[in-house]
């Protein structure tokens, strides 16, 4: 097969997802391509759209959770008359002559903006291709449903009702799991993993990441934690490079805590972490739920990483507090209590994780081979 993905420049998450169904297409003989589909628009809407969505999550999360819920509230702004929707679809004809020359047989698409603008595409110019939509929250997020795609693969059994469509009933909603890399289906032995990144093997180690733009405030919660002992703390400041600076100028002479900026191999950090402060963002969150690693959420933006939040939360895979405070109480309280990080690491490994990028892989491959029609998949408890 030759794939398309089409990713959307709003946060690093999206992209990853993309990575990781590249990484299964490629390893199983396929061509696969990724491309921000908003550049298709014009490369600077990408540019523009890309900085507004990062400057609202590092600094007016208020408002990026507002606009959320009253998309929600007002489905009709997405719309196929909205001016929104407009915006998006004009660049089906871009992405159509791209389609075209490429020779691609699927498309998937790991953004609702894409999956709108393809949904346009083929109304004008049906091609003969399949094409897929890939949730990456547990939520059905807003213009979802107004999108057409051959196959919805969505995180979780238990929301398959709210990706359900009166005006939408050919496509075949799948819950494979959100794609996360490969790497976070395999461990390394804790004590070896604590080595390798260059913590003590015998301290247990508070892992703390706010997304890849490092927003939340975790500057007030590293300084709070900072005054605590006995435990290591690492903490990944992603693409904000600010935030590195300060922490690194505040903090490095501190032998317990470590600053990275844009950390690489976060598969290892996982498996050498004990706890995981963290955002409830659907990808890192669904990296943390397969290595198995007990989370602490600040609920930093709202918005559908509130569904997110309680997902994980009701599954017994993690805890959130109303404020920095909260959060630091809960993080040493859980440090201390190896028992109660136990319960919530096997309420973890119950469940089933689907390895979502297989799904994915495994389904278009059946339907190249066979037409367009749902295969079995292991269906995991509802959390």
């Amino acid at each position: 097969m030759r794939v398309l993905i089409l990713s959307c420049n709003t946060g690093e998450g999206h992209n990853s997802c993309a990575g990781a169904i590249r990484e299964v297409m490629e390893t199983r003989g396929h061509s696969c391509d990724i491309e921000d589909s908003l550049r298709f628009i014009s490369p600077r809407v990408s540019r523009f759209i890309g900085w507004g969505h990062t400057t609202l999550y590092r600094h007016m999360p208020w408002l990026f959770s507002f606009g959320y819920s009253y998309a929600e509230k007002h489905p009709m702004v997405l719309h196929h008359d909205s001016a929104i929707y407009k915006l998006i679809a004009s660049g089906e004809e871009r992405l159509y002559e791209f389609i075209k020359e490429g020779h691609y047989d699927v498309v998937v698409n790991v953004h609702v903006f894409p999956a709108l603008m393809l949904t346009e595409l083929m109304k004008r110019h049906p091609l003969d291709i399949k094409t897929a939509f890939v949730a990456t929250d547990y939520t059905c997020s807003p213009g979802v449903k107004q999108s057409k795609t051959n196959y919805c693969f969505i995180p979780h059994t238990s929301i398959e009702n709210d990706f359900l469509c009166e005006d939408n009933t050919d496509t075949r909603i799948i819950p494979g799991g959100i794609p996360v890399r490969q790497a976070f289906f395999h461990s390394v032995n804790k004590r070896n993993a604590k080595r390798e990144v260059g913590v003590s093997e015998d301290l247990p180690h508070l892992l703390i990441m706010c997304g890849s733009m490092g927003c939340g405030p975790i500057k007030e919660l590293v300084k709070l934690l900072s005054t605590d002992e006995g435990f290591e703390m690492t903490v990944v400041c992603g693409t904000n490079r600010k935030l590195y600076e300060e922490l690194k100028n505040k903090y490095g002479g501190f032998h317990h805590i470590h600053i990275r900026g844009f950390e690489k191999n976060m598969p290892l950090l996982m498996d050498s972490a004990d706890l995981y402060l963290t955002k409830p963002g659907g990808l890192s969150t669904t990296e943390a739920y397969a290595k198995a690693l007990p989370m602490v959420f600040v609920d930093a933006v709202a918005g559908c990483e509130e569904y997110n939040l309680n997902f994980f939360i009701n599954s017994g895979a993690a805890v959130t507090g109303h404020d920095v405070y909260e959060l630091r109480a809960l993080c040493m309280d859980l440090l201390k209590n190896p028992t109660m990080l136990s319960v919530m690491r096997e309420a973890m490994q119950k469940s089933h994780v689907n390895n979502g990028a297989e799904v994915i892989c495994e389904t278009l491959e059946h339907s190249q081979n066979a037409g367009i029609e749902r295969i079995s998949l292991p269906v995991p408890p509802a959390a």
